[in-house]
């Protein structure tokens, strides 16, 4: 299936989930995945960081019928 396209966040943005939530997930990494996977079955795996595990993700993600590891259960970022 390959990789996917590397998304770049601006030189003195601030990581926030909102950030994170609207222009690293819903605007570059799924539909990169999503275009990739068409048929196949995928599992989205976060590294338990909690600029990736807040509400407002995990939310998106249910939304949009996408399997994913819950929080609660995901590896813990080493700085969280």
């Amino acid at each position: 299936m390959g990789k996917t396209n590397m998304t770049f966040i601006d030189p003195g943005i601030k990581a926030n989930s909102s950030y994170h939530f609207l222009f690293v997930l819903e605007n570059g990494l799924l539909p990169d995945i999503q275009a990739r996977c068409r048929q196949h079955k995928w599992t989205f795996q976060q590294d338990g960081a909690p600029v990736r595990t807040v509400h407002n993700t995990t939310d998106y993600l249910k939304k949009e019928k996408i399997d994913f590891i819950e929080p609660d259960v995901a590896p813990k970022h080493p700085r969280s």
